[in-house]
């Protein structure tokens, strides 16, 4: 399992284009028949690939130890988005099946977890994240419809998009995992533009549905310092508190959005004047 150490924002103001990508970056998610997993020390927040194939594949058993438990969801909640072909999820005997864009939420305490694709020629892809919790909330599947998805920006600004909040307060209770996705539209190339911080919560960013040759500059840094990673298809940023999380692409693109932290309150942002960016 990798791990990621806290990096505070003044180091990260020294770094030049590998560190970043050394810290911040994660590539290699999806293994077939694996499960990749980065362990956080921004609220502990761990991001998982999970690429089942043929055969159902579950937690490695070192993987409960590494967070100080004896299974992984043990002390933690889970909350994941599938990406790729139909996928089923088995916990503690209960079946959840998953459609592309469709996710789950698994309550603390679930223990025997596995992940299968139900049609190996197109393999399941769940974009995943735990993060520590206090108490057993209800475990459920979601779907398109239940993410209540919501129409934003506009073609004047390259940021027409749909936003689908799949695991937040105003669907379900959970213990301070919020999970989503936002899609643009074709044409629109720009996220979270005006920027934004909150120093109360981190939050992953995992990009995908962009074509080989194409990218996203994604921004990051304080607003008055902000450096960019070169993010490619199906990789993620891990976006610490005192930093913005913004990017352009070279075409439209789709991302998944995770955040763990004091509070749920969507709105709970530090907004950046467009003037203050630098």
């Amino acid at each position: 399992m990798d791990v990621r150490h806290a990096v505070h924002f003044s180091q990260a103001e020294t770094f030049g284009a590998d560190d970043l990508r050394r810290h911040f970056l994660l590539t290699d998610l999806f293994r077939p028949g694996e499960i990749a997993a980065t362990l956080t020390h921004y609220e502990r927040m761990m991001v998982l690939g999970i690429a089942p194939t043929a055969e159902p594949i579950g937690f490695p058993a070192d993987i409960g130890p590494a967070v100080g438990t004896s299974f992984l969801l043990e002390r933690r909640e889970f909350g994941a988005i599938n990406i790729g072909g139909p996928a089923r999820v088995v916990a503690d005997g209960a079946t959840y099946d998953l459609d592309f864009q469709e996710a789950i939420y698994l309550g603390m305490g679930a223990r025997d977890v596995t992940f299968a694709s139900l049609d190996p020629a197109r393999p399941a892809k769940l974009f995943a994240t735990t993060a520590p919790a206090h108490a057993t909330h209800p475990s459920r599947r979601i779907t398109v419809a239940d993410a209540t998805p919501t129409p934003m920006g506009s073609q004047a600004t390259a940021n027409e998009r749909v936003i689908y909040k799949y695991i937040h307060p105003g669907l379900m209770p959970t213990c301070q995992l919020v999970m989503g996705l936002t899609r643009l539209a074709t044409g629109s190339v720009w996220n979270t533009m005006p920027c934004h911080t909150h120093d109360r919560r981190m939050e992953a960013y995992f990009y995908f549905e962009l074509p080989a040759d194409a990218m996203v500059l994604h921004l990051m840094g304080r607003p008055s310092e902000t450096r960019h990673i070169v993010v490619r298809n199906e990789e993620a940023v891990v976006s610490p508190p005192w930093s913005i999380h913004s990017g352009a692409g070279t075409g439209a693109y789709a991302f998944i959005w995770s955040m763990a932290g004091e509070n749920q309150t969507f709105s709970d942002m530090d907004h950046v004047a467009m003037g203050d960016v630098r």
